[in-house]
């Protein structure tokens, strides 16, 4: 039996080898497309097809809705898509959509009113299935259950700001956006309308939000006619990163969790030093490793690229790329973390960028698609 074994151990091992060889020398898997979706300020939802290996859009069936679905927000582990409806004349309220895998089709599971007016953002806490909803119009913000499978319960809490400030757009509280701490007990909310950064106390429990009345100069107090618009955490938790719409400023801040307050570490202007247009800031992004920080510049139509410095959260300006279209309102960074899409709304296109993950620069390709009145996007794979 050890005399058999021995003669045939060399053959077996060829055979490995072979075939380690074989495996080796296999084309690896098309990595599967990425649907894309895109926000618009119709009543229409545009899906497009991503080649991750590419960049390369192709268009997929649209859906008409009774919606303005000006922003959208995929749910982090299900094939569900949720829209805003940020019409004025009307309750806002969230949609939710299942996508099919195969067609990228859209299928309406129910929507919810958010007892605000003017619904322009959300964000999703995984760690309590839990929606949050920025009411512009209203200057509120909602929280709203959700369950298991991605379908929408009730609206948890709503709470109604006040506040104005110097421009004509800031006559009143206009809550732009809602992101939940790291720490999972504080929710903030950029006002562009009262020049704050509102901070409630989040209760992942019972999905509701509170405030602090003992605590009321918990808000960080913008400069005055600034707009907070749109605010991320950095990877770490300790900074988080605000853009402001009316000055066009990117705000770095140091976020105290155990006291739930924000202290201005440091101010940059989005608009290169020669610009002379309206200032108007739109999006900020992190990327996922959290070296860089993506601005939009839709004054000067514009994607400002910062790197991060670890020890103190401050940032310093490396790049700015073009748009590859006009006035971009949105933009996101696609799973693989290869691809920046911009929405751009008054030229109607979404625009293909390349992303460095090394360097964090940004390379201009010459993938497009057509979509009018293109302001958010969204992913699902």
């Amino acid at each position: 039996m050890m005399q058999l074994f021995r003669r045939t151990l060399p053959i077996l091992m060829l055979l490995l080898a072979a075939a380690i060889y074989a495996s080796a020398a296999m084309p690896a898997q098309d990595a599967p497309p990425e649907y894309v979706y895109v926000g618009t300020q119709g009543n229409r939802i545009e899906g497009l097809r991503l080649d991750p290996a590419s960049g390369e859009l192709t268009a997929t069936a649209p859906a008409n809705v009774d919606i303005r679905p000006t922003w959208l927000l995929t749910h982090p582990s299900l094939p569900v898509l949720y829209a805003v409806d940020d019409r004025s004349d009307r309750p806002g309220s969230v949609s939710a959509f299942n996508v099919n895998r195969e067609t990228g089709e859209l299928r309406r599971l129910d929507t919810v009113a958010t007892q605000g007016v003017g619904t322009t953002h959300l964000t999703f806490d995984a760690a309590s299935n839990t929606l949050l909803a920025a009411n512009y119009n209203s200057g509120s913000v909602s929280s709203i259950a959700v369950h298991e499978d991605g379908s929408l319960g009730e609206t948890a809490s709503t709470i109604i700001e006040s506040g104005s400030g110097p421009n004509r757009r800031q006559m009143s509280a206009h809550a732009h956006s809602a992101v939940v701490d790291p720490s999972g007990r504080y929710v903030l909310v950029p006002d562009l309308g009262a020049d704050r950064v509102f901070v409630y106390r989040f209760d992942r429990a019972t999905h509701a939000l509170s405030k602090d009345d003992a605590n009321p100069s918990r808000a960080f107090v913008a400069p005055f006619g600034s707009g907070p618009r749109h605010i991320v955490f950095g990877a770490d938790g300790r900074f988080a990163y605000l853009i402001t719409e009316l000055s066009a400023d990117v705000m770095v801040l140091r976020w105290d969790a155990s006291q739930g307050r924000l202290r201005l570490v440091q101010s940059l202007p989005v608009s290169s030093a020669g610009y002379t247009g309206a200032k108007s800031g739109a999006e900020i992004a992190v990327s996922r490793d959290g070296r860089f920080v993506y601005a939009a510049d839709r004054g000067a139509n514009e994607i400002v690229v910062y790197r991060v410095d670890v020890a103190s959260g401050a940032l310093s300006e490396i790049q700015r790329a073009s748009s590859n279209g006009v006035k971009p309102w949105g933009f996101g960074i696609d799973p693989s973390g290869k691809w920046l899409l911009i929405a751009n709304q008054a030229s109607g296109t979404v625009t293909v960028l390349g992303v460095d993950p090394l360097s964090g620069l940004l390379k201009s390709t010459r993938n497009s698609a057509p979509v009018r009145n293109a302001v958010s996007i969204a992913f699902v794979r």
